[in-house]
């Protein structure tokens, strides 16, 4: 992932890159992966978002041309795109892409059916997004944004006035930059603060998901977010996190300190 709008995967010699293509003319500044692995069943993609407006799909087995290309029409003013992430991947043909944008705007990609599904927006830039599983049925969707502010989406029920219902929260006095839900259990994630903070999440679900309004109608219920607990590790923003998948609650972080830490949360199988 290079400022110079090339994406590229390395494989087990450090200098080879098994995959590499010129994806966007300006900078690229997101990326997520899906398929393969694993992860999420169907074709082994990457989607990246970028400077330029756009938001790309490609198939690792291809070379130039992206499968999917999500770009802003002539008349439509071009937003910078800061997160993408993958979705909805529990079959072979059903996939989505979730953006974010500067300027708020957070937008829902069908890949089946080359639509935009969903679309939203929650008044401040969208630095990260994540479901909280890609290989499952669309369950919740977390985006943190500018201004202290993150967003969980309850994704399982749409309204066709009211969308899907939310929950928002604020933490870090800063920029979140991000949120990484824990693999063995998905209503727990972290989110990283610009103020060198990380905080771990859990999500509590309502005794009722759904419920019918005035027109009989049915819509979804949010639930609540308690904080379960917070760190200072630093001083600059922590920009980067990843926890393990195979040892629970082992997770590694970056920051803007130039420093890579590896850390231990205890007490998870409690929540």
């Amino acid at each position: 992932l290079l400022s110079s709008g090339i994406n590229a995967e390395y494989g087990e010699k450090a200098n080879t890159a098994v995959y590499s293509v010129q994806a966007h003319k300006e900078i690229i500044n997101c990326i997520d992966g899906c398929g393969g692995l694993g992860i999420g069943i169907g074709a082994p993609e990457i989607v990246t978002g970028s400077r330029d407006g756009t938001v790309k799909v490609w198939d690792v087995r291809q070379d130039e041309e992206p499968v999917a290309l999500m770009a802003p029409k002539d008349t439509e003013t071009k937003r910078d795109c800061w997160a993408v992430t993958f979705g909805n991947a529990y079959t072979e043909s059903e996939r989505v892409v979730a953006a974010g944008y500067d300027n708020g705007d957070i937008k829902l990609f069908d890949l089946r059916n080359m639509s935009v599904r969903w679309e939203t927006n929650i008044k401040n830039g969208v630095c990260g997004l994540q479901f909280d599983r890609k290989d499952i049925l669309m369950n919740k969707l977390v985006a943190t944004s500018l201004e202290s502010k993150f967003v969980t989406f309850d994704m399982r029920t749409h309204h066709p006035t009211a969308g899907y219902p939310s929950v928002n929260e604020k933490a870090h006095k800063s920029t979140i930059w991000g949120v990484r839900h824990l693999p063995q259990n998905r209503d727990v994630y972290m989110t990283l603060g610009g103020n060198g903070s990380i905080c771990l999440w859990k999500y509590n679900y309502p005794k009722d998901r759904t419920k019918q309004d005035k027109d009989g109608v049915e819509m979804g219920v949010a639930g609540t977010v308690d904080q379960v607990q917070n760190v200072v590790l630093g001083t600059q923003p922590i920009s980067g996190f990843d926890w393990s998948p195979d040892k629970e609650g082992l997770c590694v972080c970056s920051g803007f300190d130039q420093t890579v830490r590896v850390c231990i949360v205890t007490k998870l199988k409690s929540l």
